[in-house]
C-alpha cells in the first residue's frame, strides 16, 4: 500500500506532540533495550566505543594531570556514563519486566541519567563543529575515513543512545545545574588551560564558544525530554 506525500507529512508533523514523541521513543527503547539479546549487544558496542575511546586518549593522558583525565577524555567519559546506564538495566530485563515502566529510580540515579545524556549529546555533536572548522585537513588526512567520516558517525551514535534515555530515565534541576556546571567546568579545563582533545589544528576562541553553546544546548535538551523525578508523564 503506497502511502501518500500528504499522508507522510501528517504523520511526520504528530512528532510535534510531546505525547507522540514520548510513545516513539519508548517503543524504540524497549526494542533496543527490552529483552536481554538486544540489551547485551547494544552493551557489547558500547564497550566497543569505549576502548576505541580510551585508545585515542591514552598516548596524550601522560600529558593532562591525573585530576583532569575525567574531563579530558570527554568522549570516553561520555561513554562510560552511558554504558553505566545501560548496567542499571540488566536487572529489570533479565527478569522480564518492562525497561521504559519498571526501571528503576532515584536521585542518584536521576543525576546519572542526566551526566550520562549531556555528556552524550555534547561530545556526540562536538565533532560536528572542531572537525568541520578544519575540514580540508581532515578529509585530506591519510587516515580520513577514520580521522573524519570514522569519528562524526560514531560520535553521532552517542546522540542516539542518550535520546533513549528519557524513556526510562529521571532528572531533577540539582541533576541539570551540575550537568551544566561540568560543562562550562570541561570548557575552561579544554581552551583556558589548553588540555582540549588532539586535534590537527590549533583550537581559538570560536571553538570554544561553540562548546559552551553545545553544552547549554544539551542541557536545556535534557530539561526539556527528561521526566522530573516525582512526577508522573503523561
Amino acid at each position: 500500500m503506497t502511502v501518500s506525500r500528504a499522508e507522510r507529512l501528517r504523520r511526520l508533523r504528530r512528532l510535534r506532540r510531546p505525547a507522540v514523541r514520548r510513545r516513539v521513543r519508548a517503543a524504540i527503547a524497549e526494542e533496543l533495550l527490552g529483552t536481554p539479546r538486544s540489551l547485551a549487544a547494544v552493551c557489547a558496542f558500547t564497550a566497543f566505543m569505549l576502548a576505541v575511546g580510551i585508545g585515542y586518549y591514552a598516548p596524550t593522558a601522560g600529558e593532562v594531570p591525573v585530576a583532569l583525565w575525567p574531563l579530558y577524555a570527554d568522549s570516553a567519559v561520555a561513554v562510560a556514563l552511558g554504558g553505566i546506564v545501560l548496567v542499571t538495566l540488566v536487572r529489570t530485563v533479565r527478569r522480564g519486566g518492562d525497561v521504559v515502566a519498571e526501571a528503576p529510580a532515584s536521585r542518584g540515579l536521576a543525576y546519572l541519567h542526566t551526566l550520562a545524556f549531556v555528556w552524550l549529546v555534547q561530545f556526540g555533536v562536538w565533532p560536528l563543529v572542531s572537525l568541520n572548522l578544519a575540514f580540508g585537513e581532515y578529509v585530506a588526512a591519510p587516515d580520513a575515513w577514520i580521522y573524519y567520516w570514522g569519528v562524526i558517525g560514531t560520535h553521532l551514535l552517542f546522540v542516539g543512545l542518550a535520546l533513549l534515555f528519557p524513556a526510562f530515565g529521571r532528572t531533577t534541576r540539582g541533576a541539570l545545574a551540575t550537568a551544566l556546571a561540568l560543562g562550562v567546568a570541561n570548557a575552561v579545563v579544554d581552551y583556558g588551560f589548553g588540555y582540549h582533545p588532539p586535534l590537527l589544528y590549533e583550537p581559538g576562541l570560536g571553538l570554544a564558544a561553540a562548546t559552551l553553546a553545545i553544552a547549554v544546548g544539551s542541557v536545556a535538551l535534557a530539561s526539556h525530554s527528561f521526566p522530573r523525578l516525582g512526577e508522573e508523564s503523561e
